[in-house]
């Protein structure tokens, strides 16, 4: 339904940086870059945009699909070592619905930034 979504975010730099790394393991890359934007997807799909701002977003949370289990403990991995903070650790929800695995971390801005697969292991 969504075609791409944006943020703004206080340091475009700090902000490419920490999704550079926590996107790859979701097969996201750097589409677009430059002058506090950037946009990431799969290549030349720039569906993932931040802009910096004056007026960051915080608090907002934003669900991104991964291709397994495996690639929902890599993006959580990889947004820790990026910088993020743990906001919840890879794992089955089961309050959403039986097979949803998911992780949770915040971004360099308090963003709750998370990586969902939905089917059976």
């Amino acid at each position: 339904m969504i075609d791409h979504t944006g943020l703004i975010v206080s340091s475009g730099e700090r902000s490419r940086d920490f999704y550079t790394q926590a996107l790859a393991p979701l097969g996201y890359g750097l589409v677009v870059s430059h002058d506090g934007v950037a946009a990431f997807g799969p290549p030349g799909m720039p569906l993932f945009w931040i802009y910096q701002g004056p007026n960051p977003h915080t608090g907002v949370h934003i669900a991104l699909s991964a291709a397994d289990h495996d690639a929902v403990d890599r993006f959580h991995a990889a947004a820790l070592a990026a910088g993020g903070t743990d906001h919840g650790a890879p794992g089955l929800r089961p309050e959403y619905h039986e097979h949803y695995y998911g992780a949770f971390v915040l971004d360099p801005d308090g963003n709750n930034i998370e990586a969902v697969y939905h089917a059976p292991a």
